[in-house]
C-alpha cells in the first residue's frame, strides 16, 4: 500500500507578503488597461492614464493567423495588466505592450530578423555606398574584449 502524499505550501507567508506588495506597486505605477477591441487589423487599447495605443495584429504572438471572430473577444486581466483572447488562449502583459514589446524575447528577435531579410532598393543603395568605403568596419581587439 502506498502513502498518500502530503500537501505543501508553494510559498510561504514571507513569499507571499513580498508579491501581495509587488503587484500592489504594479497596479499603483500602471498604466493599466481600461478598454481593448479588434478594429481592421489592429488592437486598440485605452489606458487608465488617459492615453490609447494599437498595435497590429500580425506582429503579436498567439494573434498571427488568427480569425477576426477570435480577435473580437478581448478580455482585461489581472486588474488591467492583462489582456486575453479565450479563444486563441492568448494573452499579452500591457505594461510591455506599452514598451513595444509584443511577445516573449523569441518571438521578438524572430521580428526583428524577418526586418533584417527584407529588401527594398534604399536599403541595396545604401549597401552599395557602405561598401564603396570599404565595407563594414571590423571590430577591434579592443571592441572585443570590452
Amino acid at each position: 500500500m502506498t502513502t498518500p502524499k502530503r500537501h505543501t505550501n508553494l510559498i510561504d507567508e514571507v513569499n507571499f507578503a513580498k508579491a501581495t506588495e509587488q503587484g500592489r506597486r504594479l497596479l499603483a505605477r500602471g498604466p493599466l488597461a481600461t478598454a481593448a477591441r479588434y478594429e481592421a487589423g489592429r488592437i486598440h487599447v485605452e489606458l487608465n492614464n488617459g492615453c490609447a495605443f494599437e498595435f497590429p495584429v500580425e506582429q503579436a504572438q498567439g494573434l498571427v493567423g488568427a480569425k477576426v471572430a477570435d480577435l473580437r473577444t478581448i478580455q482585461i486581466q489581472a486588474s488591467g495588466l492583462g489582456l486575453h483572447w479565450p479563444k486563441l488562449d492568448a494573452d499579452l502583459y500591457v505594461p510591455s505592450l506599452v514598451k513595444g514589446v509584443l511577445g516573449t524575447k523569441q518571438w521578438m528577435a524572430e521580428i526583428g530578423a524577418a526586418g533584417g531579410r527584407t529588401t527594398s532598393a534604399v536599403k541595396a543603395a545604401a549597401s552599395r555606398e557602405n561598401g564603396k568605403r570599404g565595407g563594414r568596419p571590423r571590430k577591434s581587439d579592443d571592441l572585443q574584449a570590452a
